[in-house]
Formats: C-alpha cells, structure tokens, sequence
C-alpha cells in the first residue's frame, strides 16, 4: 500500500517504527483499543511488510516448541487461536493443515519426548504421540521411528495478513509513512522527534518495531542493551510441480534444542507449492537475501560485538555444516532425505530465501524468547523471530497493555 499522508507536523499520540506485521499489529491494537488515538507508521521501504513478514513459511505455529511458562509459548499459542480468527474474519485464505514432527534416530527419543511435555503444558489440544505406521498413515513420503502429530498447526500469507493491518489502520485514521527512513531520535518538552530521510515526525510516545534494524533504532534512542541482532538468512528449495501431491500437512525434524531453529523441514504453502529448508547462514548483510549479499559496515559490526566471537568458538562446527549445505545442493538433500528418503536432487530446484533477526547477548547467548526494553517514552521491541507473525495479534496487545501500565492513556 501507499502511504495516505496529509501532514506531519503536529505531534502525534504513538509512532511506530516499522511496518513488519509486529509493528501493524500493535499499530491495530492501539486505533482499536483508543478511537480518535493519532497514530503513525514509519518505514523506510516502499511497500508494508517488505522485510521478515513476507520472507517465511506462512506457518501458523502451534506453540509445542517453547518452554512453558515463557512469554514466547503463552503469546503463540494465544496468538495462533486469534490469527486463525482474524484470517476467517476478513476472507484471508489459510488452511488448517496439521503438521508432523519426526524423530529418525533413537537419541532425538527423548528430546521428541520433551516436546510432547511441553506441547502439553501449553494448552494444545489434540497433540498425541504416533507410531511409525501412524507417521506413514498421516504422510505416506515421510519416515521416522516415533512422531509427533500436531493438528492444530496451519499455513496462511503473512503478507496478506499485514497489508490488512494496514487497511484497518487507515481506515480508523492511522497514517502510514513509506519512504522514510529513520535516521535520528532526539527528546524535546516530553516528546520524541523522529528524523527520517524525508523530515521530521513527533510523537508522545514511540515504539521501536524495526526488526532487522531494531537495536540500531534502539542505539539511536541511547537505549542501554545489551545484544545486538544476528541476521540469519534461510535458504529453501521448492519440489518441482511433479512431487507437490506427496505432502499431506507439514513435516519437520527433533530441533536441536540449543538453537532457535527448527531444522531443514518440509512445508506446504498457501498460494500453492513445497518448500524444503531453511538452512541458517550467517547473512553478510542484514537485508541479504542472496549468498553474495555484503555491507561492510554490518559486518563490522557483528566483528566489533563481543558476543559473537563467543557464539562463533562455541557453535563454529555447527556454522560449518550449515554454509556446507548452503553452497552443497547434494548436502542440501541428504539432510531432506532423512525425513522424506525418496526425494531426489531432480526434485528440487532454487526457491526462495529470508533473513531472521536474532538477538545475541554480550556473553554468545542467543536469545530464545521474545524480548523488550523501555527507556523515557519509547518501548523496543529488541528480539521477536519466529513464532513472531503467529503470535503478533497477542504481541501487539501485549506492547499496548506494557504502554497503558507505564504511560497514562486515559484520555484516548
């Protein structure tokens, strides 16, 4: 969409850096919880949702893999419940497809295990653990020696689902602002001046949804964090048009627990088609979707920051494995032969790519759950990945209610 603006020198009541489906949602929940509220939404790319949002699977997440209790499980599986919702209200094609995990080696037994735990004590109904004869009933292609089936899972456009964010925005007097980037933060008189490429915008208050770029919003604002977003690119493969009708619902490997990736996995898109991966490479460039993708000054960076040259000694053979299947399309498919043994080299061709923003903390720890920092009068939103777009309804309501605790909104 473009970008409805009329004028932007009065201050408004909130402005939102970034339009990522993060940023949209919790946009949405302010104009709906407040009517009349002033509102902005700033970007620098010219459409909505050009970054993370329209670079994924389009799953709708369950909610089995995070820990239980944590503020990544309740806001997916409440989010997931409010996406489907959202989606059967405005005509937003999904389907519910259900998707099973797979457990190929007798050690990923107890970690399969675990993750029943855990699904269990996040509410999901209809979880159940399955046999091999039950993994081949559910997908005939697929193979492993325990299973776990997850019904409730589905696949929907994020795209989609963000530019009605937008929309519904517009249409309750939001205003979006496209083609500015943000380039400066400075408090005046109890309020924020947000300089952007194309001028200036105030706002009382501001929340800092930039994604890839949110600890750089973060440093402009003197916000005192620790970590720095890790740009991971994820690499897929599409099956060929032949090989379309051998997935039934979604099929994904035991996750390594000391990552928060879920491992090369097979995934079936809305708009039709397979998608085999991710792989995770570290991205040379934070909005580097291709393997030649380079910005030196991200690079610098990620050198000059402590945390990962801990992260690197500690994961380097990991790394190692990862950029080998990256360049290897044969290494590619040796680790998609573990859960579906039949495919074949000629049954995939070059698809698609996306970049995740990864916290990482001064001392090499990648943050696994989701994670927020306040200063004066602006919240950051300094480490959302995935189950992000699942769970953004709940992280918008969750953003506003930390706003309406901290900040007095009464008179919206």
């Amino acid at each position: 969409m473009k970008s409805g603006i009329t004028s932007k020198s009065f201050p408004f009541d909130v402005a939102i850096i970034g339009a990522g489906i993060v940023g949209l949602a919790t946009g949405l929940e302010f104009c709906t919880r407040f009517p009349g509220i002033s509102l902005a939404i700033i970007d620098k790319e010219e459409t909505v949702a050009a970054h993370q949002t329209s670079h994924n699977s389009g799953v709708i997440h369950s909610g089995i893999y995070y820990k239980p209790g944590s503020l990544k499980a309740r806001l997916c599986v409440e989010g997931a419940d409010e996406m489907v919702r959202f989606c059967r209200q405005y005509g937003i094609p999904l389907e519910i497809c259900g998707k099973v995990i797979v457990a190929t080696k007798e050690e990923e037994i107890p970690r399969l295990e675990e993750l029943y735990r855990r699904g269990k004590q996040n509410g999901l109904a209809g979880l159940r653990i399955i046999s091999p004869e039950e993994i081949q009933e559910l997908e005939p292609h697929a193979a492993g020696i325990r299973g776990i089936h997850i019904p409730s899972t589905g696949i929907v456009d994020y795209g989609k689902v963000a530019g009605k964010f937008a929309d519904l925005i517009v249409n309750q007097g939001g205003q979006v602002f496209l083609l500015h980037e943000v380039v400066g933060l400075k408090s005046f008189d109890g309020q924020t001046i947000i300089e952007t490429t194309q001028g200036e915008i105030t706002a009382k208050l501001v929340i800092n949804c930039a994604g890839l770029q949110s600890d750089k919003i973060s440093r402009l604002a003197n916000a005192k964090i620790d970590l720095q977003i890790i740009p991971f690119r994820g690499e897929y493969y599409d099956l060929v048009s032949s090989k379309r009708d051998c997935l039934k619902s979604l099929i994904y490997p035991v996750p390594d627990p000391r990552f928060p990736f879920l491992g090369v996995h097979f995934t079936r898109r809305i708009g039709g088609g397979i998608e085999a991966g991710p792989n995770a490479v570290l991205a040379f460039k934070r909005e580097g979707y291709l393997k030649r993708s380079f910005d030196g000054r991200d690079v610098m960076e990620l050198a000059t920051f402590p945390g990962f040259w801990l992260m690197a000694a500690k994961y380097w053979q990991t790394s190692l494995g990862e950029y080998y299947r990256s360049w290897s399309k044969a290494a590619f498919v040796h680790a998609l032969q573990r859960l579906m043994p039949d495919i074949s080299a000629n049954d995939l061709v070059p698809g698609g790519s996306g970049v995740r923003a990864q916290a990482l903390d001064t001392h090499g720890k990648l943050i696994d759950d989701f994670y927020f920092s306040l200063t004066a009068r602006i919240v950051h939103v300094c480490n959302v990945p995935s189950p992000a777009a699942t769970a953004s309804i709940a992280i918008g309501r969750y953003i506003v209610n930390t706003v309406v605790d901290r900040f007095d909104l009464s008179q919206k």
